[in-house]
């Protein structure tokens, strides 16, 4: 049996179709590629510009020293573009035939008509069908993908776009910023309260394609939204690159809320990154659950930049074979009686790696702040590791912060215990994991919480020992 094929018993969303598309640029970056897929996209001046400033930068900064190797990824080796279909599907009837097979067998269509307001569906570059309730556009709600935000929204997008996330930021936010492609786009007005979920799911189907969709969101003023964005891809022996970037802004009194569940394959680097600009007595959080890739970097940050601001991150991550799981959070407090609070659950089997990854600042101007942190590692077998990298920048005495950090093995007792009242090992062992992440799952939509524990278990088969 190949590594390919041993894969597939792992990742139930291994599949993949035959590729079909209108346009895709050829292999490697350089500024004509830049241009060209500006130019395809019919993007303003203005855009094209921030693209080739970014490429430039994106050129002179060096790979992370940190974290994971990343020297395997060949930037040259990489379709930086890849466009589906002619145009944006309003129905999902319209769609081709292979796209509709494949959003069939991840359950886009049945996951909209249970529960959700809105979906957006990005197949390679770009989002190839959008739907959304008559409700929101009465609420003045927009969801769009990110290239239709640009055409038809230029005066906002240009207002907070690259403001939150820099092209300058770091190397694989440059790159996203140079090729950018789909994504979403939420603008929510002043007062409204979103009361569904809106939904993105992002696929990678072709071989060594780099997927970089950019996703902004606009909170205004004692508003309220929910997005969830779900990961998959094929598996192919070659490596893909997902970089994406995604920018929030949550005005005062406004509340945001941004669920990922990422399954990607195992041969796919995840390197994203997450920010949020929180302002006074705002609330932002982030639910992060990381099981695919065979690199996930990502860090969902919050600057809290007015008084009484508040920001959350919980992460589940979980790393199996020839897997790292990189994973944390940043809270920068800059304003006063701003307060945080990072809660991270990994679990690390068949000789998986986890790290916990994690940075608090806390500004002089920014008193009587507070800020909680917890770090917990399960290691189900003696091949796996867990590791945790902390950073604590105080410059204030008048703050309250508190650290802790597990690191414990499946009890024996406890398996015990439930083996004697007549529950199998492997039952037991899911019942204990479960309740290990339970504190992140319940902040999950039902759905959504049902699927990551039915993924975990998965995972944990034959794993633990």
């Amino acid at each position: 049996m190949t590594d390919n094929q041993s894969l597939h018993f792992d990742y139930r969303y291994g599949f993949s179709m035959p590729e079909k598309y209108v346009f895709k640029t050829r292999k490697g970056l350089d500024s004509d590629i830049v241009k060209e897929i500006s130019y395809f996209k019919k993007e303003p001046v203005w855009m094209t510009e921030f693209r080739l400033k970014a490429y430039q930068a994106f050129k002179k900064r060096p790979l992370p020293s940190w974290g994971a190797d990343l020297s395997g990824i060949n930037f040259d080796d990489i379709y930086y573009y890849i466009k589906p279909t002619e145009d944006q599907k309003k129905t999902w009837d319209e769609l081709p035939r292979e796209i509709k097979e494949t959003y069939d067998k991840i359950g886009v269509p049945e996951a909209e008509k249970k529960f959700l307001a809105g979906v957006s569906a990005q197949y390679e570059s770009e989002v190839v069908y959008k739907s959304i309730q008559k409700e929101l556009a009465r609420q003045g709600v927009i969801f769009v993908d990110m290239d239709t935000a640009v055409r038809d929204y230029p005066k906002i997008v240009k207002e907070y776009f690259g403001t939150v996330v820099s092209p300058h930021d770091n190397k694989f936010a440059s790159l996203n910023s140079a090729v950018w492609s789909g994504g979403s786009f939420v603008y929510v007005p002043t007062g409204v309260k979103v009361s569904l979920p809106l939904q993105a799911y992002f696929r990678i189907n072709a071989k060594n394609f780099g997927q970089f969709e950019r996703t902004l969101i606009i909170a205004e003023e004692g508003s309220y939204v929910h997005y969830i964005e779900g990961c998959t891809a094929p598996i192919y022996t070659s490596d893909s690159l997902h970089a994406a970037v995604v920018e929030i802004i949550v005005k005062k009194g406004a509340r945001v809320r941004y669920t990922t569940v990422q399954n990607w394959s195992k041969n796919v680097y995840n390197l994203v990154t997450k920010r949020a600009k929180v302002e006074e007595e705002a609330v932002m959080e982030w639910v992060d659950c990381n099981i695919g890739s065979r690199v996930t970097m990502k860090y969902p940050s919050c600057i809290l930049a007015g008084r009484k601001a508040r920001g959350e991150v919980l992460s589940i991550a979980y790393a199996s074979e020839n897997q790292l799981q990189d994973a944390g959070a940043k809270m920068i407090h800059l304003a006063p009686e701003t307060s945080s609070r990072i809660i991270s659950k990994s679990i690390a089997g068949r000789g998986g790696r986890t790290s916990y990854r994690g940075l608090v600042y806390v500004s002089p101007r920014a008193e009587f702040s507070f800020s909680y942190v917890s770090c917990d590692a399960l290691i189900l077998d003696e091949r796996s590791r867990s590791d945790t990298y902390p950073t604590m920048k105080i410059e204030t005495w008048k703050t309250f912060i508190q650290h802790e950090a597990t690191v414990e093995r499946l009890g024996e007792e406890k398996l015990f215990y439930l083996q004697s009242r007549g529950i199998k090992k492997a039952e037991a062992e899911g019942l204990l994991v479960n309740g290990f992440i339970e504190p992140v799952t319940k902040e999950i939509p039902l759905e959504y919480s049902i699927e990551l524990n039915r993924l975990i278990n998965l995972e944990m088969s034959g794993s633990v020992g």
